[in-house]
């Protein structure tokens, strides 16, 4: 069944037809949080999101717009928690070195991880929309209230900031 469909059944009251549409786009929410924000404070503000769209559905005017309105809402939220987090005063927290791992892929994962959370939020969000949530350049635009133009810069310049993060971490290009 198509979003614009459970949307318009949701906009009726179909409480089945919300349950699918939360079944479809909870994973990917969440996934944008979490990488954005990071994993302890992901289901807290994933939550805020859905109370976001439960408040606003009556509201969506185009349902076949839902996937960038849903980010729109996920982006709303996780720059609110991250204007709490810089709010507070920083915490200096000394960092772990895990030992060598025989498990390359895992420790490459990691760091690539580690590299897209050092980005600045504004291109790490645009990395992981466009890359990771497979929405596209006019969606990602749509998203973060900017120009196609500017979503194409942010990007290249992400890609540009997570190859010289990887490069200097030792892996090849």
């Amino acid at each position: 069944m198509t979003d614009e469909l459970l949307v318009v059944r949701c906009q009726l009251g179909e409480r089945e037809a919300f349950a699918e549409l939360v079944g479809v786009w909870n994973d990917p929410v969440w996934a944008y949080v979490r990488r954005m924000i990071g994993p302890s404070q992901a289901d807290d503000v994933a939550q805020e999101v859905w109370l976001a769209v439960v408040r606003g559905l009556p509201r969506l005017r185009e349902p076949g717009r839902f996937a960038p309105w849903l980010f729109t809402i996920a982006r709303r939220a996780v720059a609110n928690r991250l204007r709490e987090e810089y709010g507070r005063p920083e915490v200096l927290v000394e960092e772990e070195r895990a030992s060598a791992d025989p498990a390359d892929g895992l420790v490459d994962r990691a760091e690539l991880l580690t590299g897209l959370s050092e980005l600045p939020v504004r291109e790490r969000e645009i990395l992981v929309l466009f890359h990771l949530e497979d929405l596209s350049l006019e969606d990602c635009a749509e998203v973060c209230a900017i120009p196609v133009g500017t979503v194409k810069s942010r990007l290249s310049r992400a890609r540009r900031m997570l190859r010289d993060h990887l490069t200097e971490k030792g892996h090849p290009r």
